[in-house]
């Protein structure tokens, strides 16, 4: 039986939407296109799904390319599930962020506003120090878009070149094992993280497996199997330079892949902040102490988290680095309480957002200023549209963590009203 074939439209590709799509219109319906394309451009595309208010469709064919478009640079552009942008001229690809952030800020909270200056570097190549790989056969790479079909890579053009050198050695000595992901993080030293199935690995083949990385080049590592106890081989912690502090993460807690951009990031908030001098500044999903930790050389930091490894780090940190003024908590955000009044809340949420219990925490204590760091657009408008009922909006821009993918970081500074 034959398969019927896809509806063919040819659509003029307007403007960028959240999650790497992108809007067109087709006899006046709106069109939610996938795939290598970008503004300006018409497109042969494949329909996916026709509904009511919209089509959904795949691009099958670019008809009228623009001339702003590049040729990507990376041999599994195309292939690989990741960097959906490289065929997007960088300044392109910031102007396209903003205009998805400002249309989400205008349509779900109602906000018209010019954005401040983004935070950003130049240079949108090897800036990770972060790689989740997954493992098949043939080596690390990454999952084919919307598959779990892993595609095999030799080096990634988004990763550090320390990360990139060691991917040759992992993939011939990891070849003999079961193993289901293999993550690298730092810049040097390097560190690892190995995940696998249920007795995947002996004792002794973890031993050994471990011995052989830490010989190609590799500081220290974390072997996962199953749900057992971890096993630590070398020195599987990471340090890198916070400012002028030295930031130490115990695996597996989270670290930012972009440091550079991090650093950009917390020495902004320092400069923004001041004078800091007997302020009192809350925390919340505080992590390791990433943004608050270079503010506790004049202002008096409650951090809160609730991630049993982050807050090990947040110690080691506040230790390492002999700051007297810093308390770190472990709990959720929405369950911690206190009767201090705070000048400053920073919130950096996961992608849900505020829940409402913490949003109404957050009013009841009605800072005199909030800073908020979102990884998603959607959310982060939804939630400044509720501060605003007693808050004004002083400023907001995009931070460009992510060069060569659709993802957006914004920041918002809110004062009291």
């Amino acid at each position: 039986m034959e398969t019927e074939a896809a509806v063919k439209l040819t659509v003029k590709v307007e403007r960028p939407a959240h999650r790497g799509m992108f809007i067109g219109r087709h006899e006046g319906k709106v069109v939610m296109i996938s795939g290598p394309t970008m503004p300006g451009e018409t497109v042969e595309v494949s329909v996916a799904n026709d509904k009511k208010d919209y089509i959904s469709a795949e691009v099958s064919k670019i008809l009228e390319p623009s001339p702003e478009r590049v040729e990507p640079p990376c041999k599994y552009v195309g292939i690989c599930g990741g960097c959906r942008y490289q065929h997007i001229p960088y300044s392109v690809q910031v102007k396209m962020k903003e205009e998805i952030l400002k249309d989400s800020l205008r349509r779900l909270a109602g906000i018209e506003t010019e954005l401040e200056e983004p935070i950003l570097r130049d240079i949108p190549w090897h800036y990770r120090l972060r790689a989740q790989f997954s493992v098949s056969e043939g080596g690390v790479g990454f999952h084919k878009r919307g598959t779990n079909e892993v595609i095999n890579v030799d080096k990634c053009l988004i990763m550090n070149e320390g990360i990139n050198e060691l991917i040759p050695k992992i993939n011939i000595i990891i070849k003999p094992y079961r193993i289901k992901e293999f993550h690298i993080t730092g810049i040097q030293p390097l560190i690892a993280k190995i995940i696998t199935r249920k007795k995947a690995l002996t004792k002794l083949q973890a031993a050994t497996l471990a011995s052989d990385l830490i010989d190609c080049g590799l500081a220290g590592i974390y072997i996962f199997v199953g749900e057992n106890e971890p096993q630590a081989f070398g020195d599987p912690h990471l340090t890198l330079d916070l400012l002028d502090l030295k930031y130490t993460i115990l695996p597996p807690s989270f670290v930012q892949c972009n440091w550079k951009v991090n650093n950009d990031v917390a020495e902004f908030l320092v400069k923004k902040l001041e004078p800091l001098q007997g302020k009192k500044i809350l925390d919340l999903f505080s992590g390791a102490g990433n943004f608050s930790l270079p503010l506790a050389a004049s202002a008096e930091i409650t951090a809160v988290e609730g991630n049993e490894n982050a807050i090990k780090s947040a110690i080691h940190n506040v230790e390492t680095n002999d700051i007297k003024n810093y308390t770190v908590v472990q709990s959720p955000a929405e369950k911690f309480s206190s009767d201090k009044k705070f000048d400053i809340i920073i919130l950096d949420p996961p992608r849900p957002g505020l829940r409402k219990k913490l949003m109404k925490k957050v009013l009841r204590m009605a800072p005199d200023k909030i800073v908020y760091i979102s990884c998603n657009p959607a959310t982060f408008s939804r939630d400044l549209k509720i501060l605003s009922e007693i808050y004004e909006l002083e400023s907001v821009r995009m931070i460009d963590f992510f060069p060569q993918t659709f993802h957006i970081e914004s920041l918002a500074f809110l004062t009291l009203k």
